[in-house]
């Protein structure tokens, strides 16, 4: 039997005891001001804090390219590749927005998380049957209120660092609503903390926050070919990370 090595030990005994009480303290924190604080600002403070709490205990920097190509305050719908769990802390950490996510309906049942989601401007939606109205009504929501949305389209964490296929459901909001997406490509986080295992590691992950992408006129228009478009900006630079041997076995 070998013994586990030392990324594991500081992960089981030191990473997750400390994350545990950041999202304890700040998801109480966050959860409270939501009674009073519909907006989410407060909210999305204590998410940042809690990224930048995580990363920080972690050693994991991140090195930002392109945020000069965004207009500060602007509504955005950030579309990126997702290699680790981390991906989430880096970009709610790196981005200077009011982020908000999409999340399942069921969510919302949930006493306390489900009552979160709903005041602080998150939309719960049921991907089988997106509601028109309701997204227009959200997107509406979004853009009066300076929020931007946060949207994963492969729907899982790359093992590898190859960016999957993406899935044209998520970005039926930005076409239909004609809100600007951006692409963002994540390099390195999977060496963070590897799929599937139970340690992380210090390390450095770069962001490329790539050019805004106008969607006037492609309300009603088929989102697969849009989706694949933005994949294609994402991979130029998400997969610069994967080596040589693995690309050409990929082949």
């Amino acid at each position: 039997m070998s013994i586990p090595p030392f990324h594991w030990w500081r992960t089981v005994f030191f990473l997750i005891p400390a994350i545990t009480v950041y999202t304890i303290v700040l998801g109480t924190l966050s959860l409270a001001s939501s009674l009073f604080e519909r907006r989410g600002y407060f909210a999305h403070w204590c998410a940042r804090s809690w990224s930048w709490l995580i990363l920080r205990t972690t050693g994991v920097h991140v090195d930002v390219k392109g945020l000069e190509r965004l207009v500060p305050g602007r509504t955005y719908v950030f579309v990126s590749n997702h290699q680790s769990i981390y991906d989430i802390p880096i970009l709610f950490w790196s981005l200077p927005f009011q982020l908000r996510i999409i999340a399942k309906e069921s969510l919302g049942r949930f006493p306390f998380l489900g009552w979160h989601l709903r005041r602080t401007g998150h939309m719960l939606v049921d991907r089988s049957r997106p509601d028109r109205t309701a997204i227009f009504s959200w997107a509406s929501a979004l853009t009066s209120k300076g929020l931007s949305l946060i949207v994963f389209p492969e729907g899982t964490r790359s093992p590898d660092g190859r960016v999957g296929r993406f899935k044209g459901g998520s970005f039926y909001l930005a076409l239909e609503a004609e809100l600007d997406v951006v692409p963002l490509s994540v390099i390195g986080s999977r060496h963070v903390m590897l799929k599937g295992r139970l340690a992380t590691y210090p390390g450095r992950v770069r962001l490329v926050v790539h050019d805004p992408i106008e969607t006037q006129g492609l309300a009603g228009t088929d989102t697969r070919p849009f989706a694949e478009r933005i994949r294609q900006i994402i991979v130029s630079d998400a997969e610069s990370d994967v080596d040589a041997h693995d690309v050409h076995r990929r082949a």
